[in-house]
Parts: C-alpha cells; sequence; structure tokens
C-alpha cells in the first residue's frame, strides 16, 4: 500500500466524530439560543438597551437580532448550510464585541466582566472559523 493512498477511517470513527461535532455546535448554539429567547421576553428593555449602547434604528436591529440569535443557533445544531451560518455569525459575535462588551470604557466594577465577555467573544468567533473552514461531510452516492 502507498503512503499517498487514502484509506477511509472507520465507519464508528466516523460516526463518533460526527456525533462530536454536533455536540460542539449544541454547545456553541446555547449561548445564542438563550440570549435571543431572553431578549424576545424583555423586548421593551432590550430596546432600551440597545438603544443606550448607541446602536442605530435598535426598534429593527432588535427583531433582526432575535432571529439570527434564535434562528442561526437552530440552524448551527441542525447543520444547516453550516459553513455560510457560521460565517455569519462569526461576523455577528466580532461586531457584538465591539459594540456590547467595551472594556475600554467600562467602569472598574464592570472592567472584568465585559473584558471576559469581550473575549468570550473572540473565542466564539474562532470556534465559528473552525466551523468555516471544516471540510464538507459527502453523503453516501456523492
Amino acid at each position: 500500500m502507498n503512503s499517498r493512498t487514502h484509506v477511509s477511517p472507520p465507519a464508528q470513527a466516523t460516526q463518533s466524530g460526527q456525533a462530536a461535532q454536533l455536540f460542539a455546535r449544541l454547545l456553541m448554539s446555547l449561548l445564542f439560543l438563550i440570549s435571543g429567547v431572553r431578549k424576545l421576553l424583555t423586548w421593551s428593555v432590550t430596546i432600551a438597551y440597545f438603544n443606550k449602547l448607541g446602536v442605530p434604528f435598535a426598534e429593527f436591529v432588535v427583531p433582526l437580532t432575535i432571529l439570527l440569535e434564535i434562528g442561526g443557533g437552530l440552524a448551527l445544531i441542525a447543520g444547516w448550510r453550516l459553513r455560510d451560518i457560521a460565517a455569519v455569525m462569526a461576523l455577528y459575535t466580532f461586531a457584538t464585541a465591539f459594540i456590547a462588551h467595551r472594556f475600554w470604557q467600562a467602569d472598574a466594577a464592570q472592567f472584568n466582566g465585559q473584558l471576559n465577555n469581550f473575549f468570550k467573544n473572540i473565542a466564539m468567533v474562532g470556534g465559528f472559523l473552525l466551523l468555516v473552514m471544516m471540510p464538507v461531510a459527502r453523503k453516501r452516492g456523492d
């Protein structure tokens, strides 16, 4: 057997890898699902918060944000258009780090929390970029 010959991994290894990836996507999506539902349940408070952050057209942006967080979270779990959804979620998460977690402007009491949330978002962007770069699983018969 030539060292360049590709040997498919055993089906069991592939299945365990798929299960692990599903679990990872579920964990990543929880942050967005919970956040989106909380925004939905506290609509007027969320609009006021977005206005406080200086988000223009908060009344228009809040429903789009909720749709992105809940819809994107569900799409991640389902694996639907995974690369596209992961790219959108990466951009959104990167933007929210700079919009909502401005640790450099936080008072001393909130500095550590905002710093941690900022870098949590940056770490999530890294996870989304890994999903964007992952090879697409092929279905049998392809």
